[in-house]
């Protein structure tokens, strides 16, 4: 592609942009000065962060956010939200993979990457989720989209050209529709990626006298279709019916070229290898709830289904050249994936006239995934051949209290989940997992307060982290031929205890946390002496704890609004397959500033850092990573936006450990350096809306 056009487009754009400065400030007639004074008044009355007892919500419809071309880069900009290298899975600093709703829906990755940024009205980071968001998570992203009230029509198109190391189109269409009782809404986004990674791994294994190392790069084509629709008719002032589906098709061709230095005792070899790939991942989810209210007991009552599926396919050519003479076809690995999710939930509440309110609920799940793995070895003429059944069912329960005694607020409440597992080789007569395991999960939390100012609140809870059903499966990925990553068909839950209390002043919070979390998943090497091939994959630790302070400080000043957060963390890992590497304290930083300028101007400064982390098993290096944008909106329908993110190019993560005897250091390039532009058109308006949904899913988010 020859990208001088897109620069030259990009050229002309800013230089109108930009011109409009001056025009904004010499051409405004004085008649029009009432108007534009109070469009300015009610854009700086509305704050882009705002912060209650530690939970952080971001105002995406009403800033310089909603210009940023997907869901997942958008989640990637908000205080102590970490997103992988792969964006493949999120954390939240001191707390773990979170669990993410859409309108009160649980998704996963794929409905975010589904989810058009048109769409979304706020994002909020709720530290200490109740019963009702059920057991697995410590934290929940919660994502509210705009609806509208009154009938309306709105269309919005959108394009952004980006520049990281290659270049990346992103082509979005979003409307929405309501006539009476009916409101309609529809996405479509094709985007056209181009990412590249790099990374390399240099580790020893003393006891067998073997040390490798090998540079890895990877430049990928993709194609992306993302589309959706959602349906929401409106029975009455109280109940309603939805439907609504999302679906992301995705194709990749990506090679893999590795560069590989191999000692096995006297023998060295220098080994180039190329994987020739070719990839797809198709997903759809859909949901159907109704909901009633019922007057006389003043309750509510709400049932939901789910159906989600996930289809996953991997066609590699593997060729490797040993000691620079010539290129030989070693392998042709053929690995497909499916998942196949279904879920039914009822939810039933209960107000009472002292402003108290019961809940209680329960839920059904069941997942079915197939993993077929074929491999052809050219030297031999043999096939390999191996197919993986795994079958998961979910039955849970809850219940939740919560009021107000006196002046303290209070939840307390309760889930018990019980799962049977089965996994099984279709060659085996005998299952490999046969697991049945009933746990409970109590949580509670008190917020005291001292006056109209300043609240004290203390919470407990007990939760679990339950792999991904990819994680599950049997699949891998050739490297070269000493190394391979691989999943783990064996992985187990992690069980979480926390209790922390938080301390809440205006809009500013302090918050202490301690957590102990039994078989923690983390990295780690397992070797094979007689096929001289080293294995990385996820395992499950034996314990990890961690302490935490917490502090959010937003600020405001006249055009300049500021949210901080600075996380101090002692983290420690155990195992006894480890080498402990003692704990540090470590911190986090992060500083998201919006500046309203003249002309319906908007500039934004995001940073943010991690100190380097010793936590007793895994030593990483040090990062701080620094966004920059410029927004304009005109002509009313009209907005251009500047970006770009990690100007200093800081792009490298390192990591080092010893597991299994086996001593590593990790170096992963992260292809994060942009610089891009987005053009939006809009027509319509949209109000806010009575629009409601409830969680029908509450595994789905492992449907990756």
């Amino acid at each position: 592609m020859n990208v001088y056009l897109p620069l030259k487009l990009i050229l002309i754009v800013l230089l109108f942009c930009f011109s409009l400065i001056g025009n904004a400030q010499t051409e405004t007639p004085k008649d029009s000065i009432s108007n534009k004074l109070k469009e300015v008044v009610i854009s700086q009355s509305k704050k882009t962060f705002t912060n209650t007892n530690g939970n952080i919500k971001v105002d995406v419809a009403n800033s310089i956010y909603n210009s940023i071309p997907n869901a997942v880069d958008l989640l990637a900009k908000l205080p102590t939200v970490q997103i992988s290298s792969d964006k493949e899975s999120i954390t939240v600093v001191g707390k773990g993979n979170p669990l993410i709703y859409i309108d009160n829906q649980k998704v996963g990755m794929n409905d975010l990457n589904a989810l058009a940024v048109a769409d979304i009205k706020a994002i909020e980071i709720i530290q200490n989720p109740s019963s009702k968001y059920e057991a697995e998570g410590r934290s929940v992203i919660l994502i509210t989209r705009k609806f509208s009230k009154k009938d309306s029509f709105r269309t919005e198109i959108s394009e952004v050209a980006s520049f990281k190391k290659n270049y990346n189109n992103y082509l979005g269409f979003n409307s929405n529709f309501k006539k009476n009782k009916l409101e309609l809404k529809a996405n479509f986004n094709y985007n056209r990626l181009n990412p590249w990674e790099g990374h390399s791994i240099d580790y020893q294994i003393p006891t067998a006298d073997i040390a490798s190392k090998y540079d890895v790069m990877a430049e990928t084509t993709r194609n992306q279709y993302v589309f959706g629709a959602g349906l929401f008719y409106k029975i009455n002032e109280d109940d309603y019916f939805s439907f609504s589906v999302n679906s992301k098709l995705q194709s990749d061709t990506f090679p893999i070229n590795t560069v590989t230095n191999n000692k096995n005792k006297d023998v060295v070899n220098n080994v180039v290898t190329f994987t020739d790939n070719d990839s797809k991942k198709n997903f759809v989810n859909s949901f159907l709830n109704y909901q009633k209210k019922i007057k006389p007991l003043n309750a509510q009552v709400f049932a939901g289904l789910q159906y989600s599926n996930f289809d996953q396919g991997l066609y590699t050519n593997v060729y490797n050249n040993f000691n620079d003479t010539e290129f030989e076809q070693t392998q042709i690995r053929n690995q497909k994936f499916k998942i196949n999710y279904f879920s039914g939930r009822i939810d039933v509440e209960k107000k009472f006239k002292n402003d108290m309110k019961f809940e209680m609920g329960g839920l059904y799940s069941a997942a079915n995934s197939r993993s077929d793995v074929a491999i052809f070895y050219t030297e031999t003429s043999q096939n390999e051949l191996s197919n993986y059944d795994f079958k998961e069912e979910n039955l849970s329960g809850y219940s939740q209290l919560s009021g107000k005694i006196k002046k303290v607020d209070f939840s307390l409440g309760f889930r018990v989940e019980n799962s049977n597992i089965i996994g099984k080789f279709r060659t085996d007569a005998e299952p490999l997992l046969e697991i049945n395991y009933t746990n409970f999960f109590p949580k509670a939390q008190f917020t005291f307060p001292i006056d109209s100012t300043k609240n004290i609140s203390v919470n407990y809870a007990r939760s679990i982290s339950r792999p991904n059903y990819s994680s599950l499966s049997q699949g891998a990925t050739y490297i070269n031929p000493y190394f391979l990553y691989a999943r783990n068909i064996n992985l187990g839950p992690t069980f979480i205890n926390e209790i922390s209390t938080t301390f809440q002043y205006h809009d500013k919070s302090v918050k202490l946390s301690y957590s102990q979390a039994k078989d923690p998943v983390y990295n780690s090497f397992s070797f094979d002496d007689q096929t001289n091939i080293m294995t990385f994959k996820d395992i499950n630790f034996d314990k990890s704890y961690a302490f935490s302070a917490d502090f959010t400080l937003p600020f405001t000043y006249k055009f300049w609004t500021t949210t901080n957060s600075l996380v101090f963390i002692l983290e420690k890992i155990e195992d006894n397959t480890a080498v402990s590497l003692g704990s540090k304290p470590y911190s986090y930083y992060s500083s998201n500033n919006e500046f309203k300028l003249p002309g319906d101007y908007s500039f934004v400064l995001n940073f943010w850092g991690l100190t380097k982390r010793y936590t007793g098993v895994f030593e990483t290096n040090a990062r701080f990573i620094v966004d920059m944008a410029v927004s304009k909106t005109f002509a009313k329908n009209w907005n251009c936006t500047l970006s770009s993110n990690n100007i200093f190019k800081n792009n490298i993560e390192t990591e080092k450990f010893t597991i299994n005897n086996v001593n590593s250091k990790a170096r992963y390039v992260v292809d994060n350096h942009e610089i891009s532009i987005a053009i939006k058109y809009s027509f319509g308006k949209v109000k806010e809306t009575e629009f409601k949904e409830k969680n029908n899913d509450e595994n789905q988010n492992r449907v990756n």
